[in-house]
């Protein structure tokens, strides 16, 4: 007599048409609630299974080519990957309706036509995993290794786009995120695709399934022990003599860039950078933290968000004496700001970080390397423009890309720092290995753009991530939130909500010692994808055996 279980996977295994669509769009849509911010991974020990059953159930026609076999795989791939990514990443659409008279055309493609792009490294993903599939625990290790192997791809191809991962429903809080710090986002995507794949195996009893138990069982205590002891290793201390005020000023995308809105916006940041501590900071311990940080003297580092001056600031000399003026003896602004080279027609703008120093001197700046497609620049420039299609940032040609990126001092003889503005904190790959180590990663923000929706979450998520894995602390400003401070294990020190406006003052946590992922990369990750390779490989050979 069949069980439950066993009853739904085989409908499941046999569905067809639109029923069969549904199932996989659904699933994938579901596994966004283990994402933040609603941080539920337990939704991935229902979706996996379910996209492994649907695997099973994508045999192409017997003598068909390779391409025609491949296809029912792929579909059910693409299928759950679009539910995923339209679910998980909708909030783009928010962007397009900040001047929806000019942008509303590009809604569809925010909201549908990049999901739809997404979806297509899934769909070769599950496509790939049928050639080596089998009946057995090693068709999970095949579904992992294909998986992790394009979602890593995703991060890197057409200059890459790796956010969501599977691995980040993995890691919702910071004692399950010390895995990072070992394997990075990549290795633990591949290990929780094969322990979500798991129940999977319920089904139906297969041999090996109670070998492959045990071990999604040891990787789970593993990942979570060695989580709980990774936050003991974690420096407890900070920097003493330096001081941090995060500055967020709150304002609404459709205003930062309005001519007569500069005056406010520029003095509501230099109020926030001379006002008091706002009374109710919203993260435990972080009354503790801005004490200790007006007990400590000497430097302060305040920190503005990305693009935070609404002008070119060195063509305002007024504007450079204000700050003069606001800043305090022994304070250093740390600032995102419009950076212009040339002048006319041959000006070029960077999306920049200013050094500045209490007098108004800007004493080192670092231009933005990895820059949004369609939205800091516009690929096939001449063409696209020609039809009418602008990036969404109005400059003239868009912002250039940085040379190069270098470790910045935060004033003569303070704190070095790691600067990333945006989005490039998801690119933990992109950092250099080896050489001076910072004290602290800068990352200036400006998520204006997508209002109150899951994108500033995922966002801080993710930026949480690269440093755990590099084992600094986090210093993060953004302009609606989320600010934040967190030390070298991702837990949080002080901040602000998303939506709020204020300023936060905290102490600059201790950097945690070089991680295995900071020295070596993803190169374990590699070894294990080799391993679940391997395992696919084996498994499909003995199966082939047994049918022989």
């Amino acid at each position: 007599m069949q069980t439950g279980l066993q009853r739904l996977a085989g409908r499941i295994i046999l569905s067809d048409g639109w029923a069969r669509a549904a199932i996989a769009c659904l699933a994938g849509a579901l596994l966004v609630l283990g994402l933040a911010p609603f941080n539920v991974p337990a939704v991935g020990f229902v979706s996996f299974p379910i996209l492994v059953w649907l695997v099973d159930g994508a045999s192409g026609a017997p003598g068909a080519g390779l391409l025609r076999r491949s296809w029912p795989a792929f579909r059910v791939g693409w299928l759950f990957g679009f539910g995923y990514f339209v679910a998980g990443l909708w909030w783009l659409g928010a962007a397009m309706l900040v001047d929806a008279a000019e942008f509303w055309w590009a809604l569809p493609l925010a909201i549908l036509a990049l999901p739809a792009a997404l979806a297509v490294y899934w769909g070769l993903a599950t496509a790939l995993a049928r050639l080596v599939w089998s009946d057995g625990p090693a068709r999970l290790a095949a579904l992992a290794a294909s998986l992790a192997l394009f979602e890593c791809l995703r991060g890197v191809l057409f200059t890459g786009f790796t956010w969501n991962t599977v691995g980040a429903i993995a890691a919702p809080v910071p004692m399950l995120m010390g895995s990072v710090s070992l394997i990075g986002l990549n290795g633990l995507t591949l290990v929780s695709l094969f322990v979500f794949s798991l129940p999977a195996l319920l089904a139906y009893p297969t041999r090996g399934r109670g070998l492959a138990s045990v071990l999604g069982a040891a990787l789970v205590a593993l990942h979570v022990g060695f989580g709980a002891w990774h936050l003991t290793q974690a420096p407890t201390g900070h920097v003493p003599g330096v001081s941090l005020r995060l500055v967020q000023p709150n304002i609404l995308q459709g205003q930062k860039w309005d001519p007569a809105e500069a005056e406010r916006i520029f003095s509501r940041q230099l109020e926030l950078t001379a006002g008091p501590r706002p009374p109710e900071p919203i993260l435990q311990g972080a009354d503790e933290a801005a004490q200790a940080a007006s007990d400590a003297p000497g430097r302060r580092l305040v920190i503005w968000p990305e693009s935070a001056f609404p002008f070119i600031l060195t063509q305002r000399p007024d504007a450079v004496g204000s700050l003069a003026e606001t800043l305090a003896p022994g304070d250093t602004l740390i600032a995102g700001a419009t950076r212009m080279e040339g002048e006319g027609a041959r000006a070029r703008f960077f999306n920049s970080i200013y050094v500045i120093a209490e007098d108004g001197t800007i004493l080192d700046a670092q231009d933005k390397l990895h820059l949004v497609p369609f939205g800091e620049y516009l690929p096939f420039q001449a063409v696209l423009e020609r039809w009418g299609v602008n990036q969404l940032t109005h400059l003239p040609g868009g912002f250039s890309a940085g040379a190069s990126r270098r470790l910045l001092a935060a004033g003569a003889g303070g704190p070095r720092f790691l600067p990333l503005i945006c989005y490039e904190i998801i690119f933990p790959g992109e950092i250099e290995r080896g050489g001076e180590r910072p004290d602290f990663i800068l990352n200036v923000t400006n998520d204006a753009w997508y209002g109150q929706t899951p994108g500033p979450y995922q966002h801080l998520r993710q930026a949480q991530f690269t440093a755990v894995a590099l084992g600094l602390p986090l210093v993060r400003a953004a302009n609606t939130g989320i600010s934040i401070v967190t030390d070298s294990a991702g837990r949080p020190v002080a901040g602000l909500a998303l939506g709020q406006g204020g300023a936060v003052d905290a102490v600059l946590p201790l950097p945690g010692a070089p991680t295995l992922y900071a020295k070596m990369g993803e190169s374990l990750f590699f070894a294990l994808w080799a391993i679940a390779a391997f395992l696919a490989i084996m498994g499909v050979v003995r199966f082939r055996h047994t049918v022989d």
